[in-house]
């Protein structure tokens, strides 16, 4: 009997790193192969580690056992990149993933594409929402889509894709939204951008681990669905919660979106003149916004939590140590 065989490209980043560990940790594989151009966020014993480019063809050689593959390989920082660098990674890694998948013949795809596809709303969003991605990210994330279920629509008997739409992931070594917000909390200096009732939908990344396992394990060719906490939460909610977890000062000031948006284009002045911000009126807009995602697909198909927010932020603590979020 031919054993388990993983393959995770993109097995370097935030994601990639937590889903090897899991997969090590189950003891189901033979063997388990990370892809990516970059040092891992963690290394982890047990995982070979491969410097693969998915905008240039995979080779056989990278794991001609594959019985799993995992494109988590994206650019999506947003805003953050032209747009032509969003398709050209994320579009054109789609087409090499699933051609390596054809070659060394592995029958069970999980593809991590984004919320980003439904665009920016106010109004709840589920896996029945028509798709209408308003960014480059977003647009290259559904064209990626189509590309992987096009490699599932060849075999549809004997071929499985698995497509996740995950919110803002939060965890250990993630040092993006979640982790600057409780920086800014632990010295007192974070401001509410405009209003605090703006729902953010997240999940914390040990439960999108096992989401992945969850959805291979039900019996569906081609399963969709949205990843974050059952609860929708607003940006007041989750700082709240850092305060209880941690200790924080509460925040409470709200500074007027308008003030903030002259704000973002003075560091957009400064970037201009050579002194480099991350701070811009695209970056500020999307902090307003709401991402009203509801993980519908998975309530239906009987998917239980681990976390909620206040034990994953926990958790978190514990895995940097007991003392910052890392």
């Amino acid at each position: 009997m031919v054993g388990k065989s993983a393959v995770v490209f993109g097995g370097a980043g935030f994601v990639g790193s937590h889903l090897l560990k899991a997969l090590v940790a189950s003891g189901e594989y033979d063997r388990i192969v990370s892809g990516d151009i970059q040092a891992p966020r963690f290394a982890v014993e047990g995982v070979d580690y491969k410097h693969v480019d998915v905008t240039r063809p995979i080779p056989e050689e990278v794991c001609d056992t594959a019985t799993e593959i995992y494109n988590l390989a994206a650019v999506h920082t947003t805003p953050g990149h032209p747009d032509w660098e969003y398709f050209w990674t994320n579009v054109t890694g789609a087409t090499n993933c699933s051609d390596f998948a054809r070659r060394v013949d592995c029958r069970k795809i999980v593809f991590t594409s984004s919320i980003s596809v439904y665009g920016a709303s106010e109004d709840p969003k589920d896996e029945s929402s028509m798709p209408m991605p308003d960014s480059a990210y977003g647009r290259s994330k559904l064209c990626a889509e189509a590309i992987h279920a096009q490699w599932a629509k060849e075999d549809p008997g004997h071929r499985r894709l698995v497509v996740v739409r995950p919110a803002v992931i939060y965890g250990y070594t993630e040092g993006g939204n979640f982790t600057r917000l409780a920086h800014l909390m632990a010295t007192g200096r974070f401001l509410f951008p405009g209003r605090t009732d703006t729902v953010k939908a997240c999940g914390y990344v040990e439960d999108l681990i096992r989401s992945f396992r969850f959805a291979l394990d039900c019996d569906q060719t081609h399963l969709v669905y949205n990843f974050a906490h059952a609860e929708r939460f607003t940006s007041q909610t989750i700082c709240d919660a850092f305060t209880a977890v941690a200790g924080y000062p509460r925040a409470r000031r709200i500074v007027p979106i308008s003030l903030m948006m002259l704000a973002g284009v003075g560091f957009e002045i400064l970037s201009l003149l050579g002194i480099r911000s991350s701070i811009n009126r695209a970056r500020i807009r999307k902090l307003y916004r709401s991402t009203n995602i509801v993980p519908a697909k998975l309530a239906e198909l009987g998917f239980t939590y681990s976390y909620d927010l206040p034990q994953s932020l926990r958790h978190w603590r514990e895995m940097s140590g007991g003392e910052v979020f890392r």
